[in-house]
């Protein structure tokens, strides 16, 4: 199988995804909110059994529970391979972060776009992340 050539984008590339990202990324965020509320009663449940000495389990709620947890996170595989096919890498769900692969200067950077921004207006090397990133 032939190797396709990695993508670098221009920042004006990934700008025109932005409204297909913002799209996608709101789902996503809504999506991994859901997940945390989720797993958070499953373990709250789990503690109460544990502390009950084995109390009664309500075995539809749970099954319910765990059912969409597995509903959510085929949806949020979704998301984050339509980000993938864009030739974004989403990092962070929670903060809606993704990063696009870019030559500066013959070096290859990573554009940065978060959530809510309408332009793309940093950069991080491939060792840094958010925290580091720096104007273009």
């Amino acid at each position: 199988m032939a190797h396709e050539p990695k993508k670098y984008f221009s920042p004006q590339d990934v700008e025109a995804l932005i409204p297909e990202l913002m799209t996608i990324m709101e789902r996503l965020m809504d999506i991994q909110g859901e997940i945390g509320k989720l797993r958070s009663a499953l373990r709250e449940e789990q503690h109460r059994i544990m502390a009950a000495g084995g109390a009664i389990l309500d075995r539809e709620t749970w099954r319910e529970r765990a059912r969409r947890l597995e509903e959510l996170t085929r949806r949020a595989q979704a998301g984050i391979a339509a980000i993938t096919k864009l030739g974004g890498v989403p990092k962070d769900l929670s903060m809606g972060l993704v990063d696009f692969p870019h030559l500066l200067e013959d070096r290859e950077v990573n554009l940065c776009w978060r959530f809510g921004e309408t332009r793309i207006s940093f950069w991080h090397s491939l060792e840094e992340g958010y925290a580091r990133r720096k104007p273009l």
